[in-house]
């Protein structure tokens, strides 16, 4: 059974126009899947949905949305009709790296949005007609900065974490009605955003950043054989570590310590 024999025609993709969701448009249009690419940059967006159309003569659908507006799930609802959606990649995510009080409450309020709230409200709804037609697959993009506190990542690393965790319930829950569920936690991945942040090395034993289509690939192989993975051999490792080897104390102190070096923050 190929990849859309088994999940379906059409894919949606949050969070699509660059980076890593591009690399998820990319992958899927390969195996013969339509898409609806969600992005709030119209102009980026227009460009990597008629460029994914010409390379693998699929259908794209754009939709230019705000993840953060309260009625994101509504407008995406209302854009794309009737159009049955088979297979969901959430890789919207936004990330404040600073000092906690350095910015606006209304900065961590639309990171949770981004980061949780729309999440839920999309899993709900196309998550439930998956149930209801007992096919699908969703993929939910966590990180290994959920799996401990994370000074001056503070509220990344805990969406992240309520990703994970909602993605692991789910997966439990919809298995046995043939909707695969699978959180993909990635580490530091060479994508324009990352890249804008001009991060510098946080210590020498810091895995180098995975390539979007890398992470892409190995997740897009490993749905359906376990509820949550780590993306790239350096992650599993430094994950290791920081679970099973330093104390949870050690664990926040070392990563905290590596932002702080790595973004140069003065405290």
């Amino acid at each position: 059974m190929t990849f859309k024999e088994k999940y379906g025609n059409t894919a949606l993709i949050a969070g699509a126009s660059e980076g890593m969701g591009a690399a998820y448009a990319h992958a899927l249009a390969a195996k013969g899947m339509d898409l609806v690419l969600i992005a709030r940059r119209k102009d980026l967006l227009e460009t990597t949905a008629a460029q994914i159309a010409a390379q693998f003569g699929v259908k794209v659908m754009p939709v230019v949305c705000d993840l953060g507006a309260p009625d994101a799930t509504a407008q995406i609802v209302s854009a794309i009709g009737d159009t049955e959606i088979d297979f969901l990649v959430y890789n919207a995510a936004l990330s404040y790296i600073g000092p906690y009080l350095a910015t606006s409450v209304s900065t961590h309020n639309n990171i949770a949005a981004v980061n949780m709230l729309t999440q839920l409200s999309l899993l709900h709804y196309f998550g439930g007609q998956m149930v209801k037609r007992r096919k699908g697959g969703i993929v939910v993009m966590a990180s290994i900065a959920g799996f401990q506190g994370s000074g001056y990542l503070s509220t990344y690393a805990a969406t992240k974490a309520f990703n994970r965790v909602l993605a692991e319930g789910l997966w439990y829950e919809w298995r046995p009605h043939g909707v695969d569920v699978i959180t993909c936690c990635a580490g530091a991945t060479a994508t324009p955003n990352y890249i804008n942040t001009k991060p510098g090395k946080a210590s020498a034993l810091e895995p180098k950043p995975q390539l979007p289509e890398q992470v892409v690939e190995e997740c897009l192989k490993r749905i359906g054989t376990a509820p949550v993975f780590i993306s790239g051999t350096g992650n599993k490792l430094v994950s290791f570590l920081m679970q099973h080897i330093f104390s949870r104390k050690k664990a926040i102190e070392m990563i905290s310590d590596g932002m702080k070096k790595m973004y140069r923050i003065t405290d």
